[in-house]
Order: C-alpha cells, then sequence, then structure tokens
C-alpha cells in the first residue's frame, strides 16, 4: 500500500483557523460541514447510517448492489477512485464486481483524514492482495490533480456528499474533476433525491437525538483544536427543509444571549438569543437536475439507477 499526504496537520489548521475566522464574523454566521468529520464526528456519523430515519445510506447499497456488476460492465475500469472515501465500506461492492469482471488492478481513495484513511486503505489491502492500493491524503474541492494517473478510470463520489455543495461549488467541483480525467474515463456519482418532506427532515432530525449530537460537535471541534469556550448545549438543533432550493439546512440556534471567545483567534463572537450558525446544506436532486449539471461539466450521462423505492440514484457519465 502506498500513501501519499497533499495535506496535513498545519493545513487543516490553518484551513479551519481561516474557515472559523470568515464564517463567524459573517452575517449570517456559518461553518462549513466538513469540520464535523473529527474522531468523535466520524463515529457519530457511523451512528446516524444506521439509525432507522437515515435513509441514504441503505438506498444508496441497495442501488450498488443491484448494479455493481452493471457498472463493471459498461466501464471496465482497471481503476477504481473513491473521493471522500471514508471507510469504503459502500466501495468494497465495486471492487468486488470490477474483480469479478477482471479488469481491476489498482484503487485509489482519497480523504481528508488521514488516520481513517489509512485504517480504511490498510483493511483494503489485506483484504484484496492482488490490488494496488494508492491512497491519497487530500480535499476533493482542493486535490483533484493528486489523483494518480491509471488505465481506464472509474471516480466515484459515493453517499450524497456532492449535496454538501451549493451550486456554483458543484459546478467547480464537477469541472475541475473533467480537467483531469481523460476523455472516455468514467465518473459515478451518488445523490439523494427530492421525496416527502417529512422523511427528509426526519433523516436529519432524528428521534435519538444523534444528529443533533454530530451536529453540535462542530462546536467541540472548535473548543478543541481552537481554544474556544463554546456551551454546545446552549444550543439546539435545527434541520429545515428549503422547498424553494430543494435542500436540508442544518443549524444550530443559541439558546440565550452569549460571547463566545476562541482563543486561537483573540476573537469574541456575540450570540443573540434565537441567533442562527448555519452548518450544512444537503442538496438533494431530480434526473434532470443531475444530467444537466453533469452536461455543462463536460460529461455524458449514460446510466441512472436507483434504489427499488426510489430513493437515492447512482449515475455513471463518461467524460467527452
Amino acid at each position: 500500500m502506498r500513501l501519499d499526504i497533499h495535506l496535513t496537520e498545519a493545513d487543516q489548521s490553518r484551513a479551519l483557523r481561516a474557515d472559523a475566522r470568515t464564517g463567524l464574523t459573517a452575517s449570517p454566521k456559518w461553518l462549513p460541514p466538513k469540520w464535523f468529520y473529527d474522531k468523535c464526528g466520524s463515529e457519530l456519523f457511523e451512528r446516524i447510517t444506521e439509525l432507522p430515519e437515515y435513509y441514504p445510506t441503505r438506498a444508496e447499497r441497495a442501488a450498488l448492489t443491484a448494479h455493481a456488476a452493471d457498472i463493471a460492465a459498461a466501464t471496465g475500469a482497471k481503476t477504481l477512485v473513491e473521493l471522500g472515501s471514508g471507510s469504503s465500506d459502500k466501495t468494497r461492492l465495486l471492487l468486488d464486481a470490477l474483480r469479478r469482471y477482471g479488469t481491476l488492478g489498482a484503487f485509489a481513495p482519497l480523504d481528508v483524514s488521514e488516520p481513517a484513511l489509512r485504517a480504511a486503505a490498510t483493511a483494503i489491502d489485506a483484504d484484496y492482495p492482488d490490488l494496488d492500493v494508492h491512497a491519497i491524503v487530500g480535499d476533493f474541492t482542493r486535490h483533484l490533480d493528486e489523483i494518480p494517473a491509471g488505465e481506464a478510470r472509474l471516480v466515484a463520489f459515493l453517499g450524497g456528499t456532492i449535496g454538501n455543495l451549493v451550486p456554483a461549488e458543484r459546478a467547480e467541483f464537477l469541472s475541475g474533476l473533467h480537467a483531469v480525467l481523460a476523455p472516455g474515463e468514467w465518473f459515478l456519482l451518488g445523490t439523494d433525491l427530492v421525496k416527502d418532506p417529512a422523511a427528509l427532515v426526519a433523516a436529519y432530525d432524528d428521534a435519538e437525538g444523534v444528529t443533533a449530537e454530530f451536529n453540535r460537535n462542530v462546536l467541540y471541534v472548535l473548543n478543541r483544536q481552537l481554544g474556544a469556550d463554546f456551551d454546545p448545549e446552549a444550543f439546539t438543533h435545527v434541520a429545515l427543509w428549503d422547498a424553494e432550493r430543494e435542500w436540508i439546512e442544518m443549524r444550530l440556534r443559541a439558546d440565550r444571549d452569549m460571547t463566545v471567545h476562541i482563543g486561537e483567534l483573540d476573537l469574541d463572537v456575540s450570540f443573540a438569543a434565537g441567533e442562527e450558525l448555519y452548518t450544512e446544506v444537503s442538496a438533494k436532486f431530480r434526473r434532470e437536475g443531475v444530467f444537466a449539471e453533469l452536461s455543462a461539466a463536460g460529461f455524458a450521462p449514460l446510466h441512472w439507477w436507483t434504489d427499488p423505492e426510489g430513493r437515492f440514484a447512482v449515475t455513471l457519465a463518461q467524460a467527452q
């Protein structure tokens, strides 16, 4: 196994300081969702994926289980690249299908967390000893040009993570990805679909309160890493469906007036009672919108598959 590091802890620390200063002095206040995912946040998200209300992980797995063989046959990929790989759990469905098809020789996962990536890549390396595993510590919004060269590459971006980007960010990401792929190479995109708002809100505001804990964890991250003195329990988790933009918004609502000091930034941030800190959007998609965004970036969308209930889609597109 090979591990290339293009994003160090020092890089992450500088980025967190910059995002915290920019977002917490803005109006309205905001923080990027990538800061949820320290060790505690990643563990909380794994719990979320097992909740009865949180259907996306199960629905995407069902779609991949049903169509992994179709993906392998359509692409004949020799190198599988995964962006935002995390545990690479669902990815094994693709690895197995491509191996059965007889083409796969290399796997290149990319993730911002070196410990999580190292653990996942080591497990893949052990379970697939004939596979060349080349892991990349990097940010998919900044390090697409670090994707290793390979023959007949298939880039997978799963989990509906693209929904965390607003439309302008999605366009920039898709164009950037297209720029590093050769004509004829492949892109597999996972997108959560527009559905009953009640089901959507429940997926982001579960009865057990795990998502609320996950949302507040971003404040613990600022406390631990930037010497802030947030009282996370003084913020209420809020999940709302924006019907016009067709996305879920997650926010943290201050329960009282307070001033928070962020030691590493020498910054005092005031919150009024009821003021909301925006922490995540999670866009939901329709087929025509996915195809339009891919086409605008230079991809030809060729296949659209969903789980049996039509809740989540995987789209296979080819770079033109």
